[in-house]
């Protein structure tokens, strides 16, 4: 039984509620984080080289997709947030009726898209040929598993949209542990390399998937779900305009990084050079998920917080939390930066042996490894206009950041330092900073609008 009051976010102590809204959404994405690290970290100890780079790079496009929705979740989420900051809990069913026939509808689609068309995939990214075959099942795997993968996402975007964010860890924990048994058994045991660690991911989140169904029937809820509610309602469009725009921001951010991939990819002056590149970059890409935990719980749970007090027309309190968000995320992102510039060998060697891969994924890390600090800031920014409905802004801001900065500079620095992955790293904090210029410009006449819309003149204690 939930506490209606944890669920409030317009009344109490903005750094108590947003720290406990907070903390166990950093915990999930701790252990997502881990779910995904253990494939790389066990095919890395028991498969072949090339068995990292067909992992790195499938999971890339797993990801990408995965990503993208939980960017049209956020439309749920946002909205669900809003109406129960209205105190209009009565819509809440139809949200999420309306969702879960959306999302079964994208998910068959997919489904048959990935099956079909895995090969290409792969070449898109240019997977080295060593590992092409091994990429292309990796992806046709999960993607034959993907509508599992979606179903955990979307339940846990609307238990977010109501204020609770301990179930959504619990259910990741569960996905975490027997996706570590699972890849010991199918590739350390059964020796079933690539399909192993594939195979694994889909049956945790399908356990997961099943878990979360189960609990929701026991538990008391503040809404009700009817199967006149599962229909594409009005209220479709409604989290589909706020969602499809952030949709489309993650789609082009993860396409960056997939461009950046296959510049890493073609980078090095020897085939020995590509593959250590290649390994090395997904490898560190494992450790800057652990980076950017922080920033990614921020932009979620801000998200859901500044919705409440939008519709609560709290506005004042909305901008508070945003500041705590950034010291919050900024303090703890100075440790994060100092780690992976100093220890990004160390790190890596957690994941392999192989001296030159940890050297390549070492370069990549240093580059990158102000983005913990800067990412806080751009994210806090971005969970506050989320909450005000500003997706669209959202999505401008992410586009410029991605195409006017983060791949014209590693491209460039692909051509000109092709056995260097530093620069490459550095074009990630270089485009954050880009962007925390456009949120701030555009805060300081956005902000003055709202306060002036919600005719608060002083602070709130």
């Amino acid at each position: 039984m939930m506490k209606k009051d944890s669920m409030d976010f317009t009344t109490g102590s903005i750094f108590q509620k947003l720290i406990g809204f907070m903390m166990p959404i950093l915990g999930a994405l701790i252990l997502q984080t881990m779910y995904g690290a253990v494939d790389i970290l066990v095919v890395g100890w028991f498969g072949s080289e090339e068995s990292i780079s067909a992992v790195s790079t499938g999971s890339s496009m797993i990801n990408m997709i995965v990503f993208v929705l939980n960017g049209l979740a956020m439309g749920v989420t946002v909205l669900m947030g809003r109406y129960i900051g209205e105190h209009n809990e009565k819509r809440l069913g139809r949200v999420i009726g309306g969702a879960i026939v959306s999302f079964l509808m994208i998910a068959a689609v997919l489904t048959v898209a990935i099956l079909c068309f895995a090969p290409g995939l792969a070449g898109m990214m240019q997977a080295p040929q060593a590992a092409m075959e091994k990429t292309i099942t990796y992806i046709r795997i999960c993607g034959g598993g993907i509508v599992f993968i979606i179903g955990y996402n979307l339940v846990s975007s609307i238990f977010r949209g109501i204020g609770n964010s301990k179930l959504p860890l619990l259910f990741v924990g569960i996905a975490c542990l027997i996706n570590v048994f699972a890849d010991l058994l199918f590739v350390a045991v059964l020796r079933w390399d690539v399909a192993g660690a594939a195979s694994a991911t889909v049956m945790a989140q399908a356990f997961s998937l099943l878990m979360s169904l189960v609990v929701t029937r026991k538990i008391s809820l503040p809404f009700h779900l009817s199967r006149a509610d599962l229909c594409l309602s009005g209220e479709v469009k409604k989290f589909l305009m706020l969602g499809l725009p952030i949709a489309f921001q993650e789609l082009l951010t993860q396409f960056s990084f997939m461009c950046l991939l296959a510049f890493v990819n073609g980078m090095g002056s020897t085939e020995a050079i590509r593959l250590a590149s290649s390994s090395g970059y997904g490898i560190a890409n494992k450790i800057v998920a652990i980076v950017m935990l922080v920033p990614s719980a921020l932009m979620q749970s801000m998200s859901s917080f500044i919705a409440q007090n939008v519709g609560a027309g709290k506005e004042r309190r909305a901008q508070k939390a945003m500041g705590y968000g950034m010291v919050i995320g900024g303090g703890i992102g100075i440790a994060m930066t100092a780690a992976a510039f100093f220890g990004g060998q160390l790190l890596a060697s957690i994941f392999t042996n192989q001296v030159l891969f940890q050297v390549k994924a070492a370069e990549y890390l240093q580059g990158f490894s102000l983005e913990a600090i800067v990412t806080s800031i751009l994210f806090s920014f971005i969970g506050y206009y989320n909450g005000h409905n500003k997706t669209f802004f959202v999505m401008f801001q992410g586009m410029a950041q991605s195409f006017l900065v983060r791949l014209p500079m590693a491209y460039v620095m692909s051509v000109r330092m092709p056995d260097s992955l530093v620069y490459i790293g550095a074009a990630a904090p270089t485009a954050t900073v880009f962007g925390i210029l456009i949120n701030l410009i555009y805060f300081l006449s956005f902000s003055r609008k709202e306060l002036e819309r919600t005719g608060e003149q002083k602070i709130e204690p």
